[in-house]
């Protein structure tokens, strides 16, 4: 499972606006964001009718800046399936090349319904 998605840093993304810090570059809990949609767009055709995946666990390494304007590819490859349980290499860049991110986010499958009766 493999997935690519490609975003363009808004004044909605910065670290300002999210409140994750004081510079009007990419926040943290945005590119999270990303990374997470890359892993669900990697998964969600593969599952069955009534299924659907959620986060467990992230580690994620926000290594460069990304400034409004900037396009941020982010792509994710399964590296480890156990029955439910789905484990998604991820990395991001700024289009033209730069590294900004890497890391990994488990996602586990659960039955839409049954999970929400629960809460």
């Amino acid at each position: 499972m493999e997935a690519t998605l490609t975003f363009t840093v808004t004044n909605e993304d910065t670290a300002v606006a999210l409140g994750s810090g004081s510079l009007p570059v990419l926040g943290t809990p945005r590119l999270l964001a990303w990374c997470e949609a890359a892993t669900c767009a990697a998964i969600d055709p593969t599952l069955a009718a009534g299924s659907t995946s959620v986060g467990t666990r992230v580690e994620l390494a926000h290594q460069a800046p990304s400034v409004v304007g900037q396009q941020v590819e982010v792509s994710v490859s399964s590296t480890y399936v156990d029955g439910r349980l789905h484990r998604f290499t991820v990395g991001a860049r700024n289009v033209g090349g730069k590294v900004i991110a890497t890391g990994e986010v488990t996602r586990v499958v659960v039955d839409a319904e049954r999970f929400l009766s629960r809460l």
